[in-house]
């Protein structure tokens, strides 16, 4: 392996089939639980960190009237519900899991404490970061760069629809053009999106590497550990 201790970034977006109308398409889910199998199989430690949009995101409920504070807590339970889908897909697959949290919520998942949370990766337990950091205004790009940082992993895998970043969105710009490999720097002082500037601020000060790949990719998770295929490497 070229990592061993790894967090994964999720988007809630990533988890839904808009086609079908489902916030939570079993399809996705049971995909994810595979790879994840595999990582554990293979010896990895892992961690996760998953969004709301899917559900509720701050932002978009402030243009319709939410105050931001409230829409971002409102986002942030959201993300625990997210945990709980990832949690149930890979119990199913006897893949011991812990879903620990920013907020506390004692009836459905542990609060985040560092110390267990790196005994539960030691044991070969998947553990789930809901919540985000607990504040508003924060993105759980920010929450997947701290508990990268917290936890001492040693990559952060940002899952995305596309495999890595590019000089515009490939998708309205076909001639957008892939980076391979950028620094920190680069990434914030060309304003891409691909992470907030918070998050990327927080890895080139801990000195964590970031993969973004592309999430829907079959055994992209497998590839990025492996060293197989990086994506793209944001680093110094």
């Amino acid at each position: 392996m070229k990592y061993k201790r790894v967090l994964v970034k999720i988007s809630g977006e990533a988890l839904q089939n808009k086609a079908k109308g489902l916030n939570h398409d079993p399809v996705i889910l049971s995909t994810v639980a595979d790879q994840f199998k595999q990582l554990l199989a293979m010896g990895a430690e892992v961690a996760v960190v998953v969004g709301g949009g899917n559900i509720f995101r701050g932002l978009a409920g402030e243009t319709k009237g939410t105050d931001r504070t409230t829409g971002d807590y409102m986002g942030m339970l959201a993300t625990v519900i997210n945990s709980m889908a990832i949690q149930n897909a890979l119990e199913s697959e006897s893949i011991h899991t812990r879903v620990m949290t920013a907020i506390s919520m004692p009836a459905i998942a542990e609060p985040f404490i560092r110390r267990k949370a790196i005994r539960h990766l030691e044991k070969g337990r998947v553990v789930i970061f809901g919540a985000g950091t607990g504040n508003p205004y924060f993105t759980t790009d920010s929450a997947a760069a701290l508990r990268a940082s917290e936890i001492d992993a040693d990559v952060l895998m940002k899952a995305t629809k596309v495999d890595g970043i590019y000089s515009a969105d490939p998708v309205t710009h076909p001639d957008a053009t892939r980076f391979e490999q950028i620094s920190y720097q680069d990434a914030i002082s060309k304003q891409l999106k691909i992470m907030d500037a918070a998050a990327f601020s927080l890895c080139m000060e801990n000195d964590i590497p970031i993969v973004v790949f592309d999430f829907f990719k079959p055994n992209g998770m497998v590839e990025v550990v492996t060293g197989k295929d990086s994506g793209t490497l944001v680093t110094h």
